[in-house]
This record gives structure tokens, sequence and C-alpha cells, in this order.
């Protein structure tokens, strides 16, 4: 939700310190709207959690209330199944609202009781904007209340809505809402009772004599005390004779777990008449402490900015912890980014020795090479003095027996060959590393990503042909001058080209038995034919280039694999993104603790 110019004008409206505020909380609520976990760390799915209720706490209570400072207060209703919630709400407006099955479409529906006077305050989407609104109303003193769409049958989607009922017995100035059970059975009822839980100024915490001490009921307690919010317990169903007792038990525990000022209301077991209501006067405390806030503007001023305080204050520590989850998630996003990076530079060197070591210089690319010098005569050439072999070179080459196309043909092949089986190899160590890894194993998931793209074939061809051609142009531009060019063309500038090629490939390193004694001789023959023509200098300068333009080829040929890999931690938050949602904690604190209005 951005700063729209119709937030601009309603800031225009509010007191200054309002204003900065709701500032600093729609900037807030930007930078969280970005927190990106991509990345199935420990940690991360419920950092997510927190992530969504802070932005649902931001949208549905704070931005509102520092909007509308004046505004009625709104007091939850909340408890576990069977706490009584509903009996209590009909007791405190004086007549049956909340009957089991006679909310329609359906009793999941949470109910808004607010006086006639404050229609305005809980219509529109001031307040928890993502739910919509539905009017209830009592069709007869006698019965419950229905909704406008009573005989619609039941929507799921409806408990996303409120029911909104106008409830004169109310004092103007706070509201009731009945929220869902907390411990329902239903993973939808429990998320919608804890966001209203979020949305309140005021708890009104509903239990029992048997289960005051569940855990469940404790958790949203614990968190109560952590936001400073004003909270009323009300424990419902306390048998005659033991008031006393449970009450100072359940005061103790609510004093130890920080909730010392907790208002506590025992209600006395009884039973029900046949409405389902409680005797008359068994929540009057309750019903008067409301009152009271209710109908004085101080306290319900008091009761606001407590909760609003505790809230930004627990907002900070959530952003705090936020900030942290994106450094996990980088930190994680790091350890994936090295697999993918040390896969394919094992690649790119395995495939560069290859072409270093005289590993392609075996075989076919050798036999090739024979059939294109034309071996005998090149060997007796080199036994009568390397010094003559300038002066036979035209004459040598007149008849010779193969064409250089086959010696290119030949290192391509064997050059591709080792492009393919090494970027497979890298591919597959990738992403069983990443399989192995929390961080990797949600992002390769459903994807096959060992296995090449079916173009990778086709672009090592292009690359090779690439720097075959690259050489060819490289030889073009030292061969400018009459004579180098004249050389040149008695044995051709493809010939030249793969004569240099074999100049980049030649060593021994990789060769076993007679191959290592001809390919010696064919690395010496290579180097003094191109000697012949360019010179000593300038074929290690051309040596040099081939072999520095041939990895810079391989090197974009594996990265643009490897970019198959890293693209998938695109998402993963950068350090200025976090670094810009930290920067807003210290004005969040200071907000925390600013009295004024």
């Amino acid at each position: 939700m951005s700063t729209t110019d119709d937030d601009a004008s309603a800031l225009g409206s509010l007191p200054a310190a309002a204003a900065e505020a709701v500032d600093l909380l729609s900037r807030l609520r930007l930078g969280l709207e970005q927190v990106a976990l991509p990345l199935g760390i420990d940690g991360a799915a419920e950092s997510a959690r927190i992530r969504d209720a802070v932005l649902n706490q931001v949208d549905d209570y704070v931005l509102p209330r520092y909007r509308s400072l004046d505004a009625p207060l709104l007091a939850v209703v909340g408890g576990s199944t069977g706490a009584g919630k509903s009996t209590l709400v009909n007791a405190l407006v004086g007549h049956p609202v909340t009957r089991s099955g006679a909310i329609r479409p359906t009793t999941r529906q949470p109910i808004l009781l607010h006086h006639p006077d404050d229609v305005e305050w809980f219509t529109t989407a001031r307040v928890l904007p993502h739910l919509s609104r539905t009017r209830g109303h009592r069709a007869d003193p006698e019965e419950a209340v229905t909704a406008d769409r009573a005989g619609v049958d039941p929507d799921p989607a409806a408990i996303g809505s409120l029911v909104m009922v106008a409830e004169p017995s109310l004092t103007a100035g706070l509201a009731l809402l009945d929220a869902p059970d907390i411990d329902s059975i239903a993973d939808e009822n429990r998320r919608l009772a804890g966001q209203l839980l979020s949305a309140a100024d005021l708890w009104i915490f509903v239990t029992t004599a048997n289960r005051y001490a569940d855990a469940v009921p404790w958790e949203l307690l614990l968190d109560a005390a952590a936001r400073d919010i004003t909270v009323a317990v009300v424990l419902d169903r306390v048998p005659a004779g033991v008031h006393a007792e449970v009450g100072a038990d359940l005061r103790g525990m609510l004093e130890r777990q920080g909730l010392g000022s907790a208002q506590l209301f025992v209600v006395t077991e009884s039973v029900l008449d046949s409405e389902g209501m409680l005797p008359a006067g068994a929540v009057d405390p309750l019903r008067d402490w409301l009152a009271s806030i209710a109908a004085d503007a101080g306290s319900r001023s008091e009761v606001a900015r407590r909760t609003l305080n505790g809230v930004v204050r627990q907002l900070a520590d959530k952003v705090e912890g936020l900030v942290r989850a994106e450094e996990d998630q980088r930190r994680a996003a790091a350890r994936l980014t090295g697999d993918v990076d040390s896969a394919y530079e094992q690649a790119l060197q395995e495939v560069l020795a290859s072409t270093q070591d005289g590993t392609l210089l075996r075989g076919e690319v050798l036999s090739r090479w024979q059939d294109f010098v034309g071996t005998g005569e090149f060997f007796r050439s080199l036994e009568s003095g390397i010094g003559r072999l300038r002066d036979r070179l035209t004459a040598f080459l007149t008849g010779r027996p193969a064409p250089p196309e086959e010696v290119e043909t030949a290192i391509e092949t064997g050059l591709h060959a080792v492009l393919v089986e090494q970027a497979a190899a890298a591919a597959e160590e990738v992403e069983q590393r990443w399989r192995q890894d929390a961080a990797g194993r949600g992002l390769v998931h459903g994807l096959d990503l060992a296995g090449l793209p079916e173009d990778f074939p086709a672009r090592a061809a292009a690359q090779i042909r690439g720097w075959q051609q690259d050489l060819i142009h490289l030889i073009q531009a030292e061969g400018a001058g009459k004579r180098t060019m004249a050389r040149i063309s008695a044995l051709g500038v493809n010939g030249v080209a793969v004569t240099l090629m074999v100049v980049s490939f030649a060593s021994t390193g990789g060769l076993l038995g007679i191959e290592v004694g001809i390919a010696g001789g064919t690395a010496v023959l290579a180097q003094k034919l191109l000697e012949s023509i360019f010179g000593e200098d300038a074929v290690r300068r051309l040596a040099r280039r081939s072999q520095e333009n041939l990895v810079e080829r391989i090197t974009e040929l594996l990265q643009t694999e490897a970019n198959r890999f890293r693209r998938l931690l695109e998402t993963v938050p950068d350090e200025e993104a976090s670094a810009q949602l930290e920067a807003l904690v210290p004005a969040l604190r200071r907000l925390a603790g600013r009295r004024e209005g």
C-alpha cells in the first residue's frame, strides 16, 4: 500500500506528530512488502509468517489508529472453544446477539457490535480494511442477530467478512468484536482470530476455571504482555465456592507473566435461562469498567496510546528480526552461489586442461593433422634443416593430401565433446549439492537442471567456430605486410589458422606411448612453420591471444549455463533493501516512546 495523493491529503489534516507517524509507518509498510524469504532455511517459514502478520497489523490497526486517534475503541473478545465468549457478549448487551447457528451465512463470521452513533467509524475500511462488511440486525427482540444476506447458502469466503450490528445498549466510544475461537480446528478461523486480536485497542480474554492454565491462551496473553495492551481477563464458569482460590491463582499467574495490570473479572458458574442468557448482573463489573473507559475521552485516549506504543515497540523488534532473517537468506544464497561458482570453475579448468595438455591432439585430430601436413615430407624437411623450411614451403604444399578444414572439423569435434561433458558434469554437481541443502532444495524442486538445455550443443559449436574465425582474423591482422601475406597465401589462411590451433594445444602432458613422440614432433613442426611466416615473437603473441580468446569464449558459454542456477537466487533481498528497512527501527522506537498526540 503506497502513499497515494489521497493519503497525502489526509496527512495534511492530521496533527503534526500523527502525520509523521503515518508517514513513517507507510514507509515501513513498503519495506515490509519487499521482504523476501525465498530460501527454505531454518526459520524462514516463521519469519514469513511474522512478516505477513506485521503487514496485517499495520493495515488493520496501526495506520488506521494513527489516522483516527479519536475513533472509538475496538475491544476484541477472544478465547478458546467453549469458553463462553458468545454468552459473555450477549450478557454485556443484555440480549442474545451471537447465538450458535443464528448468524447467516455462517456462524464463523465475527460480529462487531457498535453504538449507532459510531456506525461511520466501522462500516468503512478505516479499520480491518481487508475484511468486507455485512450489516446485521435483530428481526425481533426475541431473536438473535441475522445478517442482511440471511437465507443465502453458507459461503466459506464469508469468514473474511464482519457482521456489523448497531447496538444502542453499548456506550458510544467503544465497540465489541466477537472473534472466532483461538484454538479452532479450522486453520482459517485461528488465523482470523489472531488477526482480529492484533487489531484490538483492548482485549477481553475469556477462559474458564478448568482451562485457564492451558498453553494456547497463554501464548496470546504473553503476546499481550509484549504489546503492553490493555487486557481484561474474564474467568468464566467458576464454582461459587472457589472464587477466591481460583481467582488468586490466576492473578498470580498473570503477575508472573508481566500482566499484573490486567483487569480480572470472575463470573460464577450459573444455569442459563431459556434464551441462553446469564443471570442479570453476572457481568455488571465488566460492563461498568468498559462503560467508564468508553464515556471518558481521556481514558479512551490513554488506552489507545498505550496499545499503540506497545505495538510499535513490538514492530521495531520484529523488523529487526526480519532484517536478520534476510541476512540469513543472503548467507545461504552465498553458499549456493559458491556451489555454482566452484562447479563451473572446475568445468572451465577441465576444458582448458584438455586444450593445454595435449589431450586434444590425440586420435582423430592428430591423424587429420598428419594428413594435412604430409608427415613424411615435413619430417624430411626437419632432418635436412629447419632453415630450408621457409624456402621449401611453397613446393611442399603443392599436392597436399588433405585440406585444413578436416583438421578444423576434428578439433571442433574434440573440443565440443569436452565442453558438453564438462558442462553436464557441472550442472549435475550443482543440482546434487542444492538438493542436499535445505536452502536450495525448494529452488530446484520440480526442475530438471541437471540436464543441459537442448540448444547447448549448438551454442557450444557456435563458440568453437567463432574462436576459429577469430584466429583467422588475428592471422590476417598480423600478416598485413605484403611479404608475410604472401607466405600466408602459400599455405592458405585456413591452413595457418589450423597450425596456430595445433600450437595452442600442443604439449605431451595428456598423451601416452607413441603419441608422445608424434605430438612432440607435431608441436615443433607447427611452431617452426608459423615462425617461418611471422617470426618468433609474433608466434608467441598469436598463441597467447588465441588461448585468451578461447578462454573468454568457453567462460562465456559456461557462465551462461551457471546463470540457470543463479537466476533462481535473484529474489533473495540485497543488502541495500535490508539496510533501508533497518534504518526505520530507531524511528519506530522513538515513536513508541512518544506521549504527545
